[in-house]
């Protein structure tokens, strides 16, 4: 049996919904949330784990995308960053999140390897690169929703619901 389906359009597909995801919790977080101390590490806020998020997937995208044309989107500040600010922000690294995973996809399934890259613990096939990704996002997200509930001031049961709505049309 031959399967039609594009694994690599499905692949880019996955990757703009946990983008879309993580952007929309970071614009439905309690304005309270954001500049709070998290509980235990009062020198770090949501706001922080927020902003690593992108400034993550920036290094990534300079680490295995650079050499080869990708352009790095910039970086945040995650003590001034703005909600507003950010999201623009993980638009533009999502994008070059996406530019590596379609480089791996033309170049036979693996990112190529750069000289930058010298972590080597990353499979560079794009099935363990997506992962990787969106496993990071999913970790800081759980983080955020953790440390509102600690602040006592957890995200509504409808907005943390939302973080599980993978289909564009819900």
């Amino acid at each position: 049996m031959t399967s039609s389906v594009d694994l690599g359009a499905t692949m880019l597909a996955a990757w703009r919904t946990n983008n879309r995801v993580t952007m929309d919790l970071v614009q439905r977080l309690p304005a309270s949330v954001w500049d709070a101390p998290v509980p235990g590490t009062p020198r770090r806020t949501v706001r922080m784990i927020a902003a690593h998020i992108h400034n993550a997937r920036c290094r990534w995208v300079r680490t295995l995308g650079g050499e080869h044309g990708i352009p790095t989107p910039g970086r945040v500040d995650q003590r001034r960053v703005t909600r507003r600010q950010l999201v623009a922000a993980l638009k533009r690294s999502a994008k070059g999140i996406e530019a590596v995973l379609q480089l791996g996809l033309e170049s036979g399934g693996s990112v190529p390897p750069s000289k930058r890259y010298v972590w080597r613990n990353l499979a560079l096939d794009v099935g363990h690169v997506l992962t990787y990704f969106v496993a990071h996002d999913g970790h800081h997200r759980g983080q955020i929703l953790t440390v509102a509930r600690l602040m006592g001031q957890p995200v509504s049961r409808e907005d943390a619901g939302r973080l599980w709505w993978w289909k564009s049309s819900v």
